[in-house]
């Protein structure tokens, strides 16, 4: 079942919840600044552990002080133009992401924000297109999927295409 739904991440009471990382691995602004800050000091001590990751990867920490079990870091891409990969980027990032929560035992909810729609510019509507397909092809692996965003712009986005993807 997927869930959309406006808040904050990281008080949803999920067994997995999707970071929006950077490369690095070592905290930023918006989605992945909070999951630090809600988490505590020993996500970055964990994260400092690896050297991290490309673009359209993942990595999966504790969750610490979230209410999730687990944190999944996932990269996705910086918007250019469209003509450098980015989608397939992007759609390689929400999978990478869910194959981290399936090779979890009892991983069965998961709650993604809508990954390089910040200041990685990934244009809206396109986003939600992807980020709403990857979701759609694990829907029967998982009790709970959820979009959690930050605006009502991006959730009646996100409303408006799972509705189209879904034929109603």
């Amino acid at each position: 079942m997927i869930e959309i739904t406006r808040g904050d991440i990281t008080t949803i009471p999920v067994d997995a919840v999707v970071n929006a990382a950077n490369e690095a691995l070592r905290g930023g602004g918006g989605v992945d600044g909070a999951i630090h800050r809600a988490a505590g000091p020993e996500l970055l001590r964990e994260l400092r552990r690896h050297p991290g990751t490309d673009t359209g990867t993942a990595v999966i920490t504790r969750g610490y002080d979230l209410p999730a079990r687990w944190v999944i870091h996932a990269v996705g891409p910086v918007w250019r133009d469209g003509a450098h990969g980015e989608p397939e980027l992007l759609a390689s990032a929400y999978r990478s992401a869910f194959e981290l929560a399936l090779a979890q035992d009892g991983v069965r909810s998961i709650a993604f924000p809508a990954i390089s729609t910040g200041v990685y510019r990934f244009p809206r509507d396109a986003a939600a297109r992807i980020a709403l397909g990857v979701m759609l092809e694990h829907e029967s692996r998982f009790d709970r999927i959820l979009a959690v965003l930050f605006d009502a712009d991006t959730e009646r986005t996100y409303v408006e295409t799972l509705r189209a993807l879904r034929g109603r």
